[in-house]
């Protein structure tokens, strides 16, 4: 009969909540996927990698990006971050256990200058938040997954690292190789402007043309400068991601990593549960579930149990005596009546943002989708455009060449023919590194975008 008060209470606040007329949070988002790629429907069915730096061939590629695990300071944030949702994780599974704090007190009291009194007390205070609803257990899972996201934001930055030191040390290869075009270009300049001299010295004709060699001799100047100024922003920005400091003295490696084989065909669409932000976003929607559900149970009635002891002594060696111990247990029932719209406010508040990291998550799919297929399709483009180029390439060589000897014989007196001969076969050495170069870094952005190499699957 005692306890009639009680459970009246309980389902009077049972019955006046409005805790369920709030519609279920979304935990979870089904994005559909492609069988395969249909930028990567075609080709070889090779053997697919299994690391995606021993891909590109180069030890030296892989030592840096190791280095730049080891010691980049943005990474290490990442990591105390991890460390930071781990111990939010025990704090939360904390509150569904009983809670006890002891306390101790001492006095001494001297109101005459003559009677001293000594007063001792210790006291024990306990509580327990009955999780009748799983409140407790949603926000346990929220921070749980938390956690979570916190990992896959972790290994995102590690793939991220990885991928722009990777990217910043081709890009500093580069650099390199059109500096030492630029230096050759120079050279051979300098010997036509020579050459030329030489022949206005004997002939007294060709003034016109000593002013073009003399421009061609400037402007490549200027431009072995301007080489020289990339290389060493190229080697700064390489140097921040190692973690040093940035004093542009870095050199890469003389020749650019070799790729050892194409993108496989079919490559397999799933591949893509594995890419750290869709994975921390799928985290960070079930936490954002939990906490709307912990929200709307909020408005439901909660029980404790407190329990609290004491004693009270002039003696210090009685302090831990039980038969002078008071102990009282208590139970107290919480119900929301009216709190000005706070609570339910609060509940509507946590599905709002449920909602938006559904639709956060569903964009960043498609985003993901769409930067597989662009990578992909630019893949296989690039490769072409790198057969072209070197049969272009050939053949404006073998004309710098004709273009000179015909000159230097006397066949071909016209020296502009011999410039613009050089200048074709110039800008297609420099077309050819640079698009080596971005055939390396569309590489390196497709295992950006699937999260890793082409077989790994996600644990």
């Amino acid at each position: 009969m005692r306890l009639t008060p009680f459970i009246s209470c309980i389902a009077l606040g049972i019955s006046g909540c409005e805790s369920w007329r709030f519609a279920a949070p979304a935990g979870d988002l089904s994005i559909r996927t492609p069988g395969n790629w249909s930028a990567a429907s075609t080709g070889n069915e090779g053997a697919i990698s299994t690391g995606w730096l021993a891909e590109f061939n180069d030890p030296a590629m892989k030592r840096t990006v190791n280095e730049a695990l080891s010691n980049n300071r943005s990474l290490k944030a990442a990591a105390a971050r991890l460390r930071e949702a781990g111990e939010n994780s025990i704090i939360a599974r904390s509150r569904m256990l009983p809670s006890a704090g002891l306390a101790g007190s001492a006095s001494v009291s001297d109101s005459s200058g003559e009677d001293r009194r000594q007063s001792h007390g210790l006291n024990l205070a306990a509580s327990w938040e009955v999780d009748l609803w799983g409140r407790l257990r949603d926000l346990t899972r929220a921070a749980e997954a938390d956690e979570r996201a916190a990992l896959e934001d972790f290994r995102g930055a590690r793939l991220s690292l990885a991928a722009n030191t990777a990217k910043a040390w081709c890009n500093l290869i580069s650099a390199g190789q059109e500096i030492t075009l630029a230096r050759v270009t120079l050279d051979s300049f300098e010997k036509n402007l020579r050459i030329i001299e030489r022949n206005y010295k004997g002939t007294g004709e060709g003034a016109l043309d000593i002013q073009f060699g003399r421009t061609n001799v400037s402007a490549t100047q200027r431009a072995l400068e301007s080489r020289i100024l990339e290389r060493d922003e190229a080697a700064r920005a390489l140097e921040i991601l190692l973690g040093r400091y940035p004093a542009g003295d870095s050199r890469g490696g003389a020749e650019l990593p070799r790729l050892r084989g194409t993108v496989p065909a079919g490559l397999p669409a799933d591949l893509l549960d594995r890419r750290p932000d869709l994975a921390a976003d799928r985290a960070r929607l079930f936490a954002s579930a939990q906490r709307a559900d912990a929200a709307r149970k909020a408005l439901l009635p909660s029980f404790s149990i407190t329990g609290a002891g004491g004693t009270s002594t002039t003696r210090l060696a009685d302090l831990l005596d039980l038969n002078d111990l008071v102990a009282t247990l208590a139970g107290r029932f919480t119900q929301v009546l009216t709190e000005g719209g706070a609570v339910s406010a609060e509940a509507r508040a946590a599905l709002a943002r449920n909602e938006a990291i559904l639709n956060e998550y569903a964009q960043t799919a498609l985003v993901a989708f769409r930067e597989v297929e662009a990578t992909l399709a630019a893949d296989r483009s690039l490769a072409k455009q790198e057969t072209f180029l070197a049969d272009e390439l050939e053949q404006a060589a073998l004309a710098q060449k004709q273009a000179e000897r015909d000159y230097a014989e006397g066949i071909n007196a016209n020296i502009l023919s011999v410039l613009e001969a050089q200048r074709r076969a110039n800008n297609a050495r420099a077309s050819m590194i640079r698009l080596r170069n971005q055939r390396l870094q569309n590489r390196i952005d497709l295992h950006l975008a699937l999260g890793g190499d082409f077989q790994t699957r996600p644990k």
